[in-house]
């Protein structure tokens, strides 16, 4: 067999061992579970790779006979019990070596009956337990329920054991197993797909599924790196075809060889991740956790409340329940008892580990899951004093918008709206002065911005994202999400800075003249068609008044956030009155306008207040900004808001779709392919459009389903009526 791999062959010799053995495997005579076959191949010297062909072709021949043999669920419950075996036994290098052939084997089976078998998928995990069998092994007679034994096994395996250098492997290997498990909906549409793994782990128990959450999200945290002794370099020999390994003598039978295994199947991969477990264990966690059957599920646990309605439609679902009820370590003691037993996750190491992590798709979504499904670490972040580690690189991401998916945007929006509900928020960011963490702002390029909020800093880049997308994106949806973002924080806006109140009197400026140019648009239309009358094949638009009546409704929003600074927050904006002193000619044109004069109203109450007190200060100096300013400063003291009318205060909150999945489920596992740790056969992915691997990272979710998205996000703000 020398460096190359073999093809298992069923007419091998016996003397032939590991052919002869998955020769065997895959053959067409059938060995019973309590055969002391699997034994044999589950000990086979795990140091040896197959090509994808040779895969494909055992695959071919394993689909072929299953059927009849029944082996495929056969070596899951053997990789059950070779889990048990190691946990009962952690120093045995024979349980080890079992597991590790166990995993592999079924990692690769898998994932061809997957891909290949969708239409009779289900067929190949039936399996009947013998009178025989069952007194042997202790099972059950009759059919046993594969999938959900297999998920037990490996989910009680994962958060009942540590993770070290001596089991990071088998660790990342079972991982790996279970995002193959999940799979089945890359390769089936959505509505009428068929998940058998997925369902039986939305049907395990919440004493299983708490500790598997919590050491995924452990692996997360911890982002540990490979072992040291599982180097490799990623490049095949073009000679042998081997990928080349680095290994020191103590590697153990946990590394290397495992190692060898993991990535067989990956030729000349250039993008390993440097954490892979952590990276898989992040995307796995997405997986379950946005996982939606719209079937009735009857949980298993005892302790469960009555299905609701929602839950009738799909959403019961334990790993989402795991990590929405999810608390802090430093939680009172008093406070566990009363709110009973959970997951117990440490809140800082959390939070500081999604701060550097958001340039990654991945940590965005599970920041968004966080924030909005898990109200303990939402109230955790709204009370933290350094919410700079939190908000600085979503800013930063957004201000390169050009460089981000429509996906990304919109992800970090929905999470800026849903912190933005809280007014302990919008207080506390103006109050935190970047000149205290840092000169500036270094990656702002269009002017220096030393000692800004982190307030002022927030409206700077929520308006530039909303220039941005009028100009090039046009999107209905982003432009919603920043506006009501602004809206939430305007009437807590404190000393907000004279850049930021410029950018919002010149984001009213902006809208006025797209406005007035749909205006004019429509108006040159209806005299169009008044002249042209019935000539055929003259069509007037459709989409103009609903563009107009788009803009108009910007325009109050905006006017609306101005009002709201004026009403609630004046004495402490004397910039926002400058700005508006210095470009008041711009609300002229609207103050009859039947949707925003009330508004104007305000605005002019407050403008003719400080004009008047202008002219008291009349000199033959010419004015300079600062004298400008320091009389706003000197008679905001004195304003008492009178002839201002108060109106309902604008609050906008966020709502997930009924069926969020539909957005969630194509974009993880996009991410999941875009990973490349596992090697997906792409011509077969129905979920999304994916034709290489190349085009897989360049393609955007957004053109994929965009329908999706803007059903996802058009419940991501909602006014007051």
């Amino acid at each position: 067999m020398g460096g190359t791999a073999s093809t298992p062959r069923p007419d091998a010799r016996p003397e032939e061992h590991r052919d002869y053995l998955l020769g065997a495997m895959v053959g067409g005579r059938i060995y019973d579970l309590s055969s002391s076959f699997w034994e044999k191949l589950l000990l086979l010297p795990p140091a040896f790779e197959w090509s994808v062909e040779r895969v494909n072709e055992a695959g071919a021949l394993l689909a072929q006979n299953n059927l009849q043999t029944r082996h495929f669920p056969k070596l899951l419950v053997h990789l059950v019990w070779s889990i048990q075996e190691v946990t009962a036994s952690p120093g045995s290098k024979s349980s080890a070596v079992k597991v590790i052939n166990a995993t592999y084997f079924s990692r690769v089976f898998l994932k061809y009956l997957i891909e290949n078998s969708s239409s009779s998928f289900s067929s190949h995990l039936v399996l009947h337990i013998s009178d025989h069998d069952a007194g042997i092994s202790k099972l059950p007679e009759g059919d046993l329920n594969v999938p959900s034994l297999v998920l037990h096994g490996l989910l009680t395996f994962i958060g009942a054991s540590d993770i070290n250098p001596y089991t990071y492997m088998l660790h990342l290997e079972l991982v790996n197993l279970l995002l193959v498990m999940m799979s089945t909906q890359l390769y089936s549409p959505m509505s009428a797909g068929f998940h058998p793994f997925l369902d039986a782990a939305i049907a395990q128990e919440s004493y299983v599924v708490g500790p598997f959450i919590r050491k995924l999200l452990l692996s997360f945290i911890a982002r540990t790196p490979l072992p040291s002794e599982a180097a490799y370099y990623g490049t095949q020999d073009k000679e042998t075809g081997v990928i080349r390994k680095m290994s020191s003598a103590a590697a153990t039978v946990f590394m290397l060889p495992y190692y060898t295994y993991t990535y067989l199947l990956s030729p000349g991969s250039d993008r390993f991740s440097k954490f892979p477990l952590a990276d898989n264990s992040l995307l796995l966690l997405l997986v379950l956790v946005h996982y939606g059957k719209r079937t009735h599920v009857t949980p298993l646990d005892n302790d469960v409340e009555p299905c609701t309605e929602n839950l009738a439609v799909g959403l019961h679902n334990p790993f989402r329940r795991a990590l929405s009820s999810s608390r802090d370590t430093d939680f009172d003691i008093a406070d566990i008892e009363q709110a009973g037993q959970g997951v117990r996750i440490p809140f800082a190491a959390l939070f500081d580990r999604l701060g550097p992590g958001l340039t990654e798709d991945a940590t965005i979504l599970l920041l968004y899951s966080l924030v909005h499904g898990n109200p303990a670490f939402l109230e955790y972040v709204l009370v933290r004093t350094d919410l700079d580690t939190l908000i600085m690189p979503v800013l930063e991401m957004l201000y390169d918008v050009q460089k981000r998916t429509p996906n990304q945007i919109y992800m970090l929006l929905v999470i800026f709206l849903i912190l933005s509900q809280d007014s302990t928020f919008n207080a506390s960011i103006h109050k935190l002065a970047l000149l205290q963490i840092l000169p500036g702002v270094s990656w702002y390029k269009e002017r220096l911005l030393p000692g800004i909020s982190l307030g002022s800093l927030m409206v700077v880049i929520l308006i530039r994202t909303v220039k941005f997308n009028l100009s090039k994106l046009r999107d209905l949806f982003l432009h919603t999400n920043c506006l009501a973002i602004l809206a939430n924080m305007a009437p807590h806006m404190h000393q907000l800075n004279a850049y930021a109140s410029q950018r919002l009197v010149s984001l009213f400026d902006m809208l006025a003249r797209k406005y007035k140019k749909v205006v004019d648009a429509n108006i040159n239309v209806k005299v169009a068609v008044a002249k042209l009358g019935q000539v055929e094949g003259f069509e007037a638009s459709e989409d103009m008044p609903t563009e107009l009546h788009i803009y108009t409704d910007f325009l109050r929003i905006v006017l609306e956030i101005i009002n709201a600074i004026l009403t609630y927050a004046l004495p402490r904006n004397p910039e926002v009155v400058y700005a508006l002193l210095h470009r008041q000619e711009l609300f002229q044109p609207f103050k009859e306008h039947p949707r925003f004069y009330e508004l104007l109203e305000n605005i002019f109450n407050v403008l003719d207040f400080f004009n008047v007190r202008m002219d008291d200060q009349q000199s033959n100096a010419e004015w300079s900004v600062e004298k400008v300013l320091q009389i706003v400063i000197a008679n905001a003291r004195s304003w008492r808001g009178e002839g201002m009318k108060i109106f309902t205060q604008l609050r906008f909150t966020y709502e997930e779709e009924l069926h969020p999945e539909e957005f969630f489920v194509p974009y993880i596992w996009q991410l999941v392919v875009d990973q490349r740790n596992i090697d997906w056969n792409l011509d077969m992915i129905s979920l999304f459009p994916a034709r290489s691997q190349v085009e897989v990272r360049k393609l955007s979710i957004f053109e994929q389903s965009s329908a999706n998205a803007k059903s996802f996000l058009l419940a991501a703000w909602r006014r007051p009526c």
